[in-house]
């Protein structure tokens, strides 16, 4: 392990491009599922060709859709944040859209009952009752893209990827087993984290 501790800055500036990648394609996946799914979720033709669509992008091949916003976008981090956004947002949605047809009808009608309007229904009582799904949908999104960032490193986003793409380009073992397990790690803690936020709200119990 002699690379590694002469050079922990390049693999912290790796570590740190990469959790950052990944947490701006969480967040601005985020505002584009949220309020796509409380949209189309009351909507059963929205919902399914929205679903349908969001599907058919999530099956496209990483390195395929870089190489096809590369042309557009050019190389960096611009596309590599385009296409894992398209990665983590038919995830949320989904879950989003499940949690909420989750919710019991008798709920709603006792909410409805109250004098609850449909606004004060969705914030008080759908959303929390919804959250452990998204909560789980999030969890699926983090490992994906935590995993699927690492393929960056073909368009010089940097990350991880960039130690195991430099580890097989020279046969350096040691780069490739540095890059590949601090990606497992910060998959692993990531799903751990978020896990046990979940098993502590009360509607996952």
């Amino acid at each position: 392990m002699r690379w590694t501790g002469r050079n922990l800055d390049t693999i912290g500036a790796a570590l740190l491009a990469h959790a950052e990648l990944v947490a701006a394609a969480l967040a601005l996946a985020l505002l584009i599922a949220l309020p796509l799914g409380l949209a189309v979720a009351r909507r059963r033709g929205l919902r399914t060709g929205l679903l349908g669509t969001a599907s058919v992008l999530y099956s496209l091949p990483t390195l395929a859709l870089f190489a096809l916003l590369v042309p557009v976008l050019g190389l960096g981090f611009a596309p590599a944040l385009l296409a894992l956004v398209t990665y983590a947002v038919p995830v949320l949605l989904r879950a989003l859209v499940t949690g909420l047809a989750s919710v019991p009808p008798a709920v709603l009608d006792a909410a409805e009952g109250m004098g609850l309007t449909p606004r004060q229904r969705l914030f008080r009582v759908e959303l929390p009752l919804a959250l452990p799904a998204l909560l789980g949908g999030l969890r699926v999104a983090s490992v994906t893209l935590v995993s699927a960032a690492t393929v960056a490193a073909y368009i010089s986003a940097g990350g991880l990827g960039t130690l195991i793409l430099t580890g097989l380009d020279q046969g350096h073992t040691e780069k490739i087993l540095v890059g590949a397990g601090l990606v497992t790690l910060m998959a692993l803690l990531i799903d751990w984290g978020l896990g046990a936020v979940q098993r502590r709200l009360p509607a996952s119990r």
